[in-house]
């Protein structure tokens, strides 16, 4: 169940496109409803409006529009869905309280966790993750002592840096790190498509001393592409529970160019589709976000595109 303050006002004026004549051909804009109290459980979207993260980590603002601008293109996309989909609204950060952000939308996902929904957040920034993963903690909690969650991170930056001076974008996957060894709960992280170029050696270091599974964007292939499938799945196979983040920046700059850092080689569509059919059908997919959607620096809505086919993937179970 839901209550009235999971439920606030939504935009459905984003839900825009085309309607055609013949029968059982309904787009997402035809389908979506906004959440409301006691919805049947289904896939809750929610937009985490926030540039503070990336604006502390040094980067291009403009990833609290990234919400609508995929809202609109996943809009026209069409219905392959047997289950409901709702938009839950947006967290939206103000000015630089990203602490009170993140801390939002954790209470906005327990309970649509609780309610059984499968959210998939919206970003913003990559800080959406710290958010993210508070969220799932605090649905887990009271039920298990020592919660096996597995992250699974699409990405081309490992998002391990020192929280201890300034928290960003930049920082998240350390943060929960932290979180983790406070609790006693193990922390299982897996970065997949890590540009070398673009972290340190002391970033690589770090990772190494987490155990964090990591596959380079070089080690991306279609003949390698089942290998790692399957370290994939040995990952998932160690945990109880997935969570998926996604930061646009894994793709290359011509699938993605409107992102905070785009990448010059990246991880194609083409490869890393049949990997997030993996994790979205292992049945341990809890919870899942897209992050560092930019519109400003976007190119024909490109990036926007892409992040909405990824919805539109992770959601084509239900």
């Amino acid at each position: 169940m839901t209550s009235k303050r999971d439920c606030p006002t939504v935009d459905m004026t984003l839900w825009q496109g085309r309607t055609d004549p013949e029968p059982n051909s309904e787009r997402w804009h035809q389908c979506i409803r906004p959440l409301q109290d006691d919805a049947l459980p289904g896939s809750v979207l929610i937009g985490f409006a926030s540039d503070a993260g990336v604006a502390r980590n040094q980067g291009r603002p403009g990833a609290a529009e990234g919400p609508s601008a995929i809202r609109r293109a996943l809009a026209p996309l069409a219905w392959h869905r047997d289950g409901p989909a709702y938009d839950a609204g947006d967290v939206r950060c103000q000015g630089d309280a990203l602490e009170a952000a993140q801390e939002a939308l954790a209470e906005r996902l327990a309970p649509l966790l609780d309610a059984g929904h499968l959210p998939i957040v919206l970003g913003g920034g990559h800080e959406v993750a710290y958010a993210s993963w508070s969220g799932l903690a605090r649905h887990i909690e009271p039920r298990e002592r020592a919660p096996r969650i597995g992250i699974i991170n699409f990405d081309a930056h490992f998002d391990l840096r020192d929280p201890a001076q300034v928290r960003s974008s930049g920082t998240p996957f350390a943060q929960i790190a932290e979180r983790c060894q406070a609790r006693g709960w193990p922390f299982r992280y897996a970065c997949l498509g890590v540009s070398r170029a673009a972290n340190t050696r002391a970033l690589f270091q770090r990772a190494e001393a987490l155990d964090v599974l990591v596959r380079e964007d070089r080690d991306f292939d279609p003949l390698r592409l089942d290998a790692i499938r399957r370290d994939v799945g040995r990952f998932a196979a160690r945990c109880d529970h997935l969570y998926l983040t996604i930061d646009l920046d894994v793709l290359p700059a011509a699938e993605a160019p409107g992102v905070s850092a785009p990448a010059p080689r990246g991880v194609s569509l083409a490869l890393l589709e049949p990997l997030l059919e993996a994790v979205r059908d292992s049945g341990k997919l809890r919870l899942a976000d897209l992050a560092e959607c930019n519109p400003r620096f976007d190119v024909d809505a490109r990036t926007a595109k892409a992040a909405a086919r990824l919805v539109h993937l992770l959601t084509l179970n239900g």
